[in-house]
């Protein structure tokens, strides 16, 4: 299991599991952001604090609730659905405390041609 939270702290959230592969995407949203995600089941990701706090973002399709933090800005994940139907969160890598992103494999993906 992981630990993580937005910038200030004020949204918390544990999700089971430990991080292998991260995805970055060179889509406008996740280029400008920085993002590294980690896709994991929607019932793998619980919000410990500040859920009620979150604010969504919903772009492009909007097929993912970017989930953000009104205090700080920071998105520490967002949620959607997999093309089956299947509900999924999508892990911000860089907001998971005491992780090291260098352990993990990039896998590049091509959101611009989305």
């Amino acid at each position: 299991m992981v630990n993580g939270s937005c910038h200030c702290g004020a949204v918390r959230f544990e999700c089971d599991g430990v991080p292998t592969e991260g995805y970055e995407c060179n889509c406008s949203h996740c280029s400008r952001k920085g993002f590294v995600l980690w896709f994991v089941p929607r019932q793998a990701l619980r919000v410990t604090a500040g859920e009620g706090a979150l604010t969504t973002y919903l772009f492009n399709r909007h097929v993912i609730a970017h989930q953000f933090c009104p205090t700080c800005g920071c998105q520490p994940f967002g949620l959607g659905k997999q093309p089956d139907g299947t509900e999924t969160a999508a892990i911000n890598l860089r907001c998971l405390e005491g992780f090291d992103l260098e352990t993990v494999k990039r896998i590049a993906v091509d959101g611009r041609a989305f």
